[in-house]
C-alpha cells in the first residue's frame, strides 16, 4: 500500500502540469480556515446556491479546477474573493475521474488544514449543523485526534418527473428535491482499503435494478485534516494510509458521522446526461450516464409511497443514516 500510494502521489504530481491558473488568492489563506475543493465542468446554475451554503458553514476558501467549462462558470468563479481558480482542458477520466489535479493541490494548499472534497451538487450534513458551524465539529475532532470524517452519500429527488419542476439560479436544490430513501441500502467491508462500501437507495432500484451490485457507492469520507502524505484512491470513497478509511467502530458501537446531501436529480441532470454521453469521460464508459440516459427517456418518478421527506440532520440520525457519535 505504500508503494500504491506513492504511485498515486507522483501521479499527481506529473498531473499539476495540466493545470492553468486563472486566479490565485491561496495567500489570504488563513492557518486555521476550513478549505473545500471542487472538480467541475458546466455547474454555472449550481454555484450560487453552492458557495453560500458552505460559505454558510464556514468554509474560508474555495479551491477550484474547472475542467473546460462553456457556460460562464469559470467567469463567475473567477469573481468570487474567496475562490482560487485553476483551468483544464485535460481529459477528466485520464487524471483519475479529476482525483489527480485534486490530490495535487491538497497536497500543495491543504496540508495542515482541515479540507472538504466535494462536488457541486454535494452538501455536507453533519451532527448540529444547524446550530454549530463546521469549525465545532473539526474542533472536537482534534480534541480526540480524529482525522477523517465520513458521510453517506444520500440521494435526494423530487415527487414527480425530474424535469416537473425547473431549478433555478440560487434555489435551495431541497426546495424540490425534498425526499430520500430511508432504507433500501447494503453495507459491506472492503478488506483491502479497510473502507465500508454502502450501495442502494433509488439508484440502485430505479436506475441498476437488473444490476444493484453495479450501482455507484454512497461512501465518502469527504472531511479530512490533510498531511501531505495523503491521497485520495478513488474519488473520495477511500484515502490512503488505510487507516484514514477506519470511520466505524468495530466492536459494535457508533462513531460520528455525517450525510452529503446529493442534489443530481434536478432538470439540470438531463443535459448534463446528453453532454457526458458524448464526452464518455466518467467511470466504466459512462456506465452510469448509460443507465440514467436510458431510464430518463421514460420520465420516471423516484419516489414511492416509502420515500421520506427531508426534514433536518435529526431525522436523518434516527434513521441511522448517520451518528452524532460521544459528541453532545
Amino acid at each position: 500500500m505504500r508503494m500504491e500510494r506513492r504511485r498515486r502521489q507522483l501521479r499527481a504530481f506529473r498531473k499539476r502540469r495540466e493545470l492553468t491558473t486563472v486566479i490565485d488568492r491561496t495567500k489570504a489563506i488563513a492557518p486555521s480556515d476550513i478549505l473545500a475543493f471542487v472538480t467541475l465542468r458546466n455547474e454555472r446554475i449550481r454555484l450560487p446556491y453552492f458557495l453560500r451554503y458552505y460559505r454558510n458553514l464556514g468554509i474560508r476558501h474555495f479551491l477550484i479546477v474547472d475542467n473546460g467549462s462553456d457556460d460562464g462558470s469559470a467567469a463567475y468563479l473567477e469573481a468570487q474573493e474567496d475562490v482560487s481558480l485553476w483551468s483544464t482542458g485535460a481529459s477528466y477520466k485520464a487524471a483519475s475521474f479529476g482525483v489527480d489535479w485534486l490530490n495535487h493541490l491538497l497536497r500543495h494548499y491543504g496540508t495542515g488544514h482541515w479540507t472538504l472534497t466535494v462536488d457541486p451538487d454535494e452538501f455536507f450534513v453533519y451532527p448540529f449543523c444547524d446550530t454549530r458551524p463546521i469549525e465545532a465539529l473539526t474542533d472536537w475532532l482534534d480534541t480526540y485526534d480524529i482525522r477523517s470524517f465520513p458521510a453517506m452519500l444520500l440521494d435526494m429527488y423530487p415527487k414527480g418527473p425530474i424535469d416537473a419542476v425547473p431549478y433555478r439560479e440560487g434555489q435551495n436544490p431541497f426546495e424540490i428535491a425534498a425526499w430520500f430513501d430511508a432504507g433500501n441500502y447494503t453495507i459491506e467491508r472492503n478488506w483491502y482499503f479497510q473502507n465500508l462500501w454502502i450501495q442502494g437507495g433509488p439508484r440502485a432500484r430505479m436506475f441498476f435494478s437488473k444490476t444493484p451490485e453495479a450501482a455507484p457507492s454512497l461512501n465518502k469520507i469527504p472531511l479530512v485534516k490533510w498531511e501531505r502524505d495523503f491521497v485520495f484512491a478513488s474519488s473520495t470513497h477511500m484515502l490512503l494510509p488505510r487507516g484514514l478509511n477506519m470511520v466505524y467502530d468495530e466492536w459494535g458501537g457508533e462513531k460520528a458521522s455525517g450525510c452529503l446531501l446529493h442534489a443530481k436529480f434536478l432538470s439540470p441532470l438531463t443535459a448534463k446526461v446528453a453532454e457526458e454521453m458524448k464526452r464518455r469521460e466518467h467511470y466504466s464508459g459512462s456506465r452510469e450516464y448509460a443507465a440514467y440516459q436510458e431510464t430518463l427517456s421514460t420520465e420516471p418518478d423516484l419516489w414511492t409511497k416509502w420515500s421520506e421527506k427531508y426534514i433536518n440532520w435529526r431525522q436523518l440520525e434516527i434513521l441511522g443514516l448517520m451518528s452524532k457519535g460521544n459528541w453532545a
